[in-house]
């Protein structure tokens, strides 16, 4: 009775396992979902066990609907994706499945003549010993690495296809279980399930991997994509501000000429031709704004778009009180600025050209915490769903706002999209490392 019970009970560390890279995630808290999880857990090992002593049937028989039935109950308690969180119970169920069969050969080893639908009780127990040793080994990767993946929006469409090798790993598994275990001690039959067994966990591992190797590599290419953008901003920011010093420097140079000429229309009373040269000499001095922030990567993005706005003509504020050393990171403030102000531009150009309006404020709040809001018209159509605003181009969140959301949440910040009387309003709310 206790055998069936046992080949279930790994249910308990899988689904461990599968929380792991998820603690960032959870929708209940964590000692109320570890309760419930617990308890409901235990009670199916009972149950099931029961069930499967009584009627004489391989566990399988009942793991294969409760995964799927564990599946959808753990997407639920999730805020991620479904597409994440299935691919990740799947990973996990891919490399128990083959942990089951390398246990399936240990048990055929020391119970040669075990005809039962289960493990015998010494395999029952390694089975066990397996997954709780898997699960210590990927305990650090699986909550570091794994859950830097579930974050990375970068690599959102890698997760289409993650999901094709471990379902087929785990139909693999299941379809060498050998219906009579004596078929195992025919000839070199055994040598060869074990190879074939070890090998395929190998190769899982293998593809887990290169699949984190891939997803990071594709991750470190966005951001130094994103870096060079915010680096061409930058450079552009300064030749602006190269040619307004420039402009500036000749009209010091010419004021000594025109004060000359003023002198001599005041001396003449020439009253006409004095207003006519004060107002040619009030168009000819430079209008560029030199600074917009103190910090100089910040500067770079607000003037790249303070620009871009002025040249399409529509009306802006920036107000930019930050200091020049922070301690946000200045990459993230860079990159959830940009995102905001080119979603800001994209809406404004939907926009009647008399109800165009930016602004951009953003500050300290606290030595290691920096606001920032925009606000913009808009056209009067939004689609929201959920509270998420979705994208104009796309179905599903836009990936400005959900590439904004992501750099907020991951350093315990948060972010706020709202929409009143025809206005857009973004709040976002970025915390750094204590000093």
């Amino acid at each position: 009775m206790l055998r069936p019970m046992l080949e279930l009970a790994v249910l308990i560390p899988g689904t461990l396992l599968a929380y792991l890279p998820m603690k960032e995630h959870l929708k209940i808290k964590m000692g109320a979902l570890t309760a419930i999880w617990l308890s409901t857990l235990l009670m199916l090992c009972i149950l099931g066990g029961l069930f499967c002593y009584s009627f004489e049937i391989k566990t399988i028989s009942l793991i294969l609907p409760a995964f799927m039935l564990m599946t959808i109950a753990y997407c639920a308690t999730l805020r991620t994706s479904i597409l994440k969180s299935a691919n990740i119970a799947l990973a996990v169920c891919g490399v128990y499945a083959c942990l089951a069969s390398i246990t399936r050969a240990i048990d055929s080893i020391v119970y040669p003549k075990n005809i039962e639908p289960w493990f015998g009780l010494t395999g029952g127990i390694v089975f066990n010993i397996f997954c709780w040793i898997f699960v210590m080994l990927a305990f650090y990767p699986a909550s570091h690495a794994v859950c830097d993946l579930i974050d990375d929006e970068n690599i959102a469409h890698t997760w289409y296809v993650f999901w094709i090798l471990p379902t087929v790993f785990i139909v693999i598994n299941i379809f060498i279980i050998p219906w009579n275990p004596n078929i195992l001690h025919t000839g070199r039959i055994m040598q060869g399930y074990i190879v074939i067994c070890c090998t395929m966990l190998g190769l899982l591992l293998l593809f887990y991997a290169l699949f984190y190797i891939m997803a990071k590599s594709l991750n470190n290419n966005h951001k130094l994509t994103q870096e060079n953008t915010i680096l061409y901003m930058q450079q552009e920011q300064y030749n602006t501000l190269n040619k307004a010093i420039e402009e500036t420097r000749h009209a010091r140079h010419d004021m000594r000429h025109h004060l000359s000429i003023l002198n001599s229309f005041v001396k003449r009373k020439d009253w006409a031709d004095l207003e006519n040269y004060l107002s040619k000499m009030s168009k000819s001095i430079p209008s560029s704004e030199l600074k917009l922030c103190e910090n100089n990567a910040i500067d770079g993005v607000a003037g790249h778009y303070y620009h871009r706005y002025k040249d399409l003509e529509i009306p802006c504020v920036f107000k930019l009180e930050l200091s020049k050393e922070l301690s946000v990171s200045e990459i993230d403030i860079c990159l959830v600025l940009s995102n905001l102000l080119e979603n800001a531009l994209e809406a404004s150009m939907r926009t009647a050209p008399d109800k165009r309006r930016i602004t951009v404020l953003a500050r300290m709040h606290s030595e290691n915490v920096v606001l920032i809001k925009v606000e913009n018209f808009y056209n009067g159509v939004v689609k929201e769903k959920n509270g998420i605003f979705e994208s104009s181009k796309h179905s599903g969140e836009g990936i400005g706002t959900q590439s904004v959301r992501r750099i907020a949440e991951k350093g315990g910040g948060y972010c706020r999209f709202t929409q009143k009387d025809g206005i857009f309003t973004a709040d976002v709310m970025l915390r750094g490392k204590n000093k």
